[in-house]
């Protein structure tokens, strides 16, 4: 499966099931630092960074409250999403 997890302004675009709110929250924060030289955490073993990707083949999408507002391409893209019938889960909690 592959999915967009969008965390206010920075989204990831990943392969994997679709994370429940805690492993989104612990994705956004892992990535949303740059880690140089850092390995992968076994905990997200189940997910992986996709930098290519057809929109089309998107099947999942989760919204974690940021700093930042949405930009306007990702807001349409979660549009187009919801109007395939993909539900986006917007978790009521950002980081901490």
């Amino acid at each position: 499966m592959v999915g967009i997890l969008v965390h206010g302004d920075n989204h990831f675009i990943l392969s994997g099931p679709v994370p429940d709110e805690a492993a989104a929250l612990a994705l956004a924060r892992h990535w949303s630092i740059i880690q140089i030289g850092d390995q992968k955490s076994l905990s997200f073993d189940q997910w992986e960074i996709r930098t290519k990707e057809f929109r089309e083949n998107l099947e999942w999408a989760v919204v974690v409250p940021g700093d930042g507002d949405v930009s306007p391409a990702v807001s349409q893209l979660l549009a187009e999403l919801s109007s395939r019938g993909i539900a986006v889960r917007r978790l009521d909690r950002g980081l901490e």
